[in-house]
């Protein structure tokens, strides 16, 4: 089939399942991203966990380092690991949902593809 003998709501849906998989690859690319910070921030709590309360503890901003307390970090810490594993959830869930559009299309595409074929 040539692109001349597609209809144009077939070259729509082929353009949109193109989008999608795009938008796929790049939830995929931001899951891995969260997923690494995520194993950082357990291996930094994992360490951090392991020194004495009173311990010199420091912290990085911008590009200086900032003395903190063991408490402090324990607490930022947490906070960076709770809103990395939302923003994990909320990609993931995207990703289904992609998942489930691209199924969509290409059942559609598959139809038509079939179509003719069948009459």
């Amino acid at each position: 089939m040539s692109e001349a003998n597609i209809p144009p709501w077939l070259q729509e849906e082929l353009a949109r399942y193109d989008q999608l998989q795009q938008t796929l690859q790049a939830l995929l690319a931001q899951k891995q991203q969260v997923d690494l910070e995520l194993a950082d921030v357990e291996r930094a709590i994992e360490e951090l966990s392991k020194e004495s309360d009173d311990a010199q503890v420091y912290k990085i901003s911008g590009s200086i380092m900032i003395r903190s307390t063991k408490q402090d970090l324990l607490k930022d810490l947490g906070e960076r690991k709770e809103l990395a594993n939302t923003r994990r959830t909320i990609i993931s869930k995207q990703e289904e949902k992609v998942r489930q559009s691209l199924q969509e299309v290409q059942a559609k595409v598959n139809q038509a593809l079939k179509g003719p074929a069948t009459a």
